[in-house]
Formats: C-alpha cells, sequence, structure tokens
C-alpha cells in the first residue's frame, strides 16, 4: 500500500541531521508494517498531481498555525476535501488533525491555557495512552462528521475519526524523546519552564504503539475496501 506524506513543515535545522525530517520520522514510524511511501514537501508549494497518486495521504504538523495566512493552506484544504469526499484516507498529526478538521468545516485555535509538551496521558476509552506532544493550537469545534476518539483535561478533541475517511490525532506518535529534547532547546522560546522541567521529569514514558496499529488498521482497512469494489 502507497502512502502519500503531505510535509508541511521541517524539523528544526539543527536537529534534522540527527532525528530526520518530519517524513522520515514517519518512514521510520511505520517501518515493516507493509506500506511503501512517497513524500510531497506542500508547504513549498509541492502538491501531487490527483488525490489518487496514493492509496492514503498521511499530513503531517508544522510550525504554522492552520488559521494563518500562508500559501499553502488554500489548496492543502482543497486536497483534503477532495481526497475525504473520493473516500481517500487521510490521516492527520498535529497540523495534520488540525488542517483536517478546519478544511472539513471545524475550528482551530491557539489554547489560552497555553502549551501541551512532552508525554501526555490520552484517554482514548478503552486504553490509556501516553503520548509526545507539541501544541498550543487546538480543536475547538468539531466538524460534520467527526467524532472524538481521544481526550484529557487540556485537549478535549486530541484525537478524531471521520467514519472510514480520517483519522487524527493532536499528538506526535512520531516525536521520539530525542526529537522532544531537540524541541526543547531550540523552538521552547515561549515555552513556561515549569512544563520543560515536567516534561524533563517523564522522559521515556511515551509509548506511540497503540496509536501506530490504529494508524495501521485505518489504512489497511480502507485498502481492503478498495480491494473488494475493485473485485466486485
Amino acid at each position: 500500500m502507497r502512502i502519500g506524506i503531505l510535509k508541511c513543515g521541517q524539523s528544526p535545522e539543527v536537529i534534522r541531521g540527527e532525528v530526520g525530517d518530519y517524513d522520515d520520522m514517519f518512514v521510520r514510524l511505520l517501518a515493516g508494517r507493509g506500506f511503501d511511501f512517497d513524500s510531497y514537501h506542500v508547504e513549498a508549494m509541492q502538491f501531487p498531481a490527483t488525490v489518487h497518486d496514493a492509496d492514503g495521504w498521511l499530513i503531517t504538523g508544522s510550525r504554522h498555525g492552520a488559521y494563518e495566512d500562508h500559501t499553502f493552506i488554500p489548496p492543502l484544504e482543497g486536497f483534503i476535501r477532495t481526497a475525504h469526499d473520493a473516500g481517500v484516507p487521510l490521516v492527520g498529526i498535529c497540523f495534520g488533525h488540525q488542517i483536517i478538521a478546519q478544511a472539513l468545516g471545524g475550528r482551530v485555535d491557539k489554547h489560552p491555557g497555553g502549551w501541551a509538551v512532552g508525554p501526555q496521558d490520552y484517554d482514548f476509552g478503552d486504553q490509556v495512552v501516553t503520548l509526545n506532544a507539541w501544541h498550543q493550537d487546538q480543536v475547538t469545534a468539531l466538524p460534520p462528521g467527526a467524532e472524538p476518539l481521544g481526550s484529557n483535561a487540556f485537549c478535549e478533541n486530541a484525537a478524531l475519526v471521520y467514519g472510514d475517511r480520517a483519522f487524527t490525532v493532536q499528538a506526535h506518535p512520531e516525536f521520539g524523546d530525542d526529537v522532544i529534547d531537540g524541541l526543547m532547546e531550540h523552538r521552547a522560546g515561549s515555552v513556561p519552564g515549569p512544563l520543560i522541567d515536567r516534561a524533563r521529569a517523564r522522559r521515556g514514558q511515551a509509548d506511540a504503539g497503540p496509536v501506530v496499529d490504529r494508524i495501521e488498521a485505518f489504512f489497511k482497512a480502507a485498502q481492503q475496501r478498495k480491494d473488494r469494489r475493485g473485485a466486485a
């Protein structure tokens, strides 16, 4: 199954040589699960020709806000709506989570409570999952068809599912401790010191496995439906 990664930003240059760029992180995260990958740097206006150029799409994080005025955001929103309407599965992470919600009629805002940094616990109903986070923005109003799947006291809409069309997560399953350490060192200018201390104290507690399993299952279920339609 071919997954197209829509890269909406880049990891900090000072740590990119050690941890890779955002698309590299997802390739590592999903390695050994039967996927092939193509990457498109949409932040630099490199878009696929059509939503059918891959079997599914994964939209990465970004330092930008979904509500900000950037050249790549309107065509990305159009791409999301086209893929959603065509039934091509979408997975969104952090900014990807937010831009999918916004493109489909939801709302994204900067959280008045500030930042979520480092390991955070999320209630997924059947289990508590600890994921690394790095965000201020949140989905504050759900678009039609979106249902909450994961949450905590700080982030009510931490994971969303849109039927069989999209699965999105606010936190970063692709961020290991090395990425969080790099962000705290190089991109933490407005993050309060106590949050940094708390993140460092919880270093090593994140376990992305349950979310990676959900991403794999979501994509493969979509591919099975496509195969059944083709065989009919």
